[in-house]
């Protein structure tokens, strides 16, 4: 005798009534929605966002410029320098930002990168800020970078590119310290400044090859008259100890043409027995050199070691589609192309650096600013400089393919964005 309709009349429900079973998965369906609605708005979504695309179908009821906003703040996350790739993003305009500084307010800028003193009337330029992709790049703090220079020494060491990164430094802190609570000593390789209530010094060493040269101090305009010395560095290295903070670079110096003259031994047993290089096997072997006395005579538990990679240079117009044949003169506004790379940055000369860097015992922070620089087209000193320690005439700033500085940047400008990135590390 089978019991399955006995069960099956033993489970229907009085006419008209719902089974007490249904009535209370209802009631628990609905006390779980409202659950959901309530907690999940406070912890689920904050683990991971929703795609963008649903991100504005769950924001119907929101303005459009909220809905604008909020898919702005996409997920970049604030800065860490194990994370956060500082090379790839985009230059963002922002006609409200104001620089810490300004070429008349900050008296320790030479005349070379005073363009707006020195009579360009744009100061776009400077009011772009660097945005990368994946995080968030905190502002320059002149207090906090004080606070961390306390009691230490930072020292810039290379050319006059790294001489303006110095500078630009100075610019930044110098305007929160009181007048008699700061000195400033200029010399002819080595300068100080120095912030006396916090004990520290900005300072600057020239070096513009790092390894010694027979152009370091008496400048030999004609590059083929120039003879590097690749295996020697104590002259100048002997300059760097004793300090909390080094920061290198070396790069344009090495441009000027296709093979250097290099010399291995002494200048005083004369300038002759060197031989030519191509670039990247004389730059390889100079920067070993570089690399060989950092490892052997910097205590990474005391020093740090920055190198700040090469600045672009944006001399040939072609680069960019510009017709004008004028380079880098009377552009207003950066490069936009994603990724966009000129012939004025070498990569052979970068790779060099980064392998060098790789096998160096001491670690080495590098501060990569080449991407970033090289949409900057619109950020040189341009005919806005000097030159031989005078002004352009009137007559040479008509001439911008013969006299145009793309090399050296205006200040404030990309510089300031260098130390941005510098301070975020430190």
């Amino acid at each position: 005798m089978s019991i399955a309709p006995s069960l099956s009349a033993a489970m229907k429900p009085p006419k008209g009534k719902l089974p007490i079973s249904i009535v209370t998965f209802v009631i628990c369906s609905f006390a779980f929605i409202a659950l959901l609605y309530t907690d999940s708005s406070r912890s689920l979504f904050k683990l991971k966002s929703c795609p963008r695309r649903n991100a504005v179908k769950q924001s119907k009821d929101r303005t459009a410029e909220d809905n604008l906003k909020s898919l702005q703040m996409d997920d970049r996350f604030e800065f860490d320098p194990e994370e956060c790739t500082v090379n790839t993003g985009k230059w963002m305009f922002n006609k409200t930002f104001k620089p810490l500084y300004t070429d008349r307010s900050c008296p320790y800028l030479d005349r070379q990168v005073s363009c707006v003193k020195n009579g360009r009337r744009d100061s776009d330029y400077s009011r772009w800020e660097w945005q990368p992709d994946d995080c968030t790049l905190p502002r320059f703090n002149p207090e906090l970078a004080l606070k961390k220079l306390r009691g230490k020494r930072l020292l810039f060491v290379g050319d006059s590119l790294q001489r303006g990164q110095w500078q630009s430094f100075i610019c930044l802190v110098e305007w929160i310290i009181p007048e008699d609570k700061k000195s400033f000593k200029q010399g002819r390789s080595h300068s100080v400044f120095r912030a006396k209530e916090y004990d520290a010094t900005i300072e600057f060493y020239w070096a513009p090859f790092l390894i010694e040269s027979n152009t370091d101090h008496h400048i030999i305009a004609d590059p083929k008259k120039r003879i590097l010395k690749v295996d020697s560095i104590d002259k100048h290295a002997k300059n760097w100890g004793g300090v909390d903070f080094l920061v290198f670079n070396t790069y344009v110096w090495w441009m000027s043409g296709l093979r250097l003259k290099t010399l291995w031994g002494s200048f005083a047993n004369g300038e002759e027995g060197y031989v030519e290089l191509d670039t990247t096997v004389a730059y390889r072997i100079g920067l070993k050199t570089w690399a060989n006395w950092i490892d052997s005579n910097i205590n990474p538990n005391k020093t740090r070691v920055f190198f700040t990679t090469m600045s672009p240079t944006h001399t040939r117009g072609e680069d960019w589609n510009s017709t004008q044949g004028t380079k880098c003169f009377n552009e207003t506004k950066p490069v936009l192309k994603k990724k966009y790379w000129g012939t004025g940055s070498d990569k052979r000369m970068m790779s060099v650096v980064a392998s060098i860097g790789k096998k160096m015992k001491v670690p080495v922070t590098f501060i990569n600013i080449t991407q970033l620089s090289e949409y900057r087209i619109d950020a040189h000193s341009s005919v806005y400089t000097e030159t031989g320690g005078k002004l352009l005439t009137k007559e040479q700033r008509a001439d911008p393919l013969q006299h145009a500085d793309c090399i050296h940047w205006c200040l404030p400008g990309v510089p300031d964005t260098w130390n941005r990135i510098f301070l975020a590390y430190l």
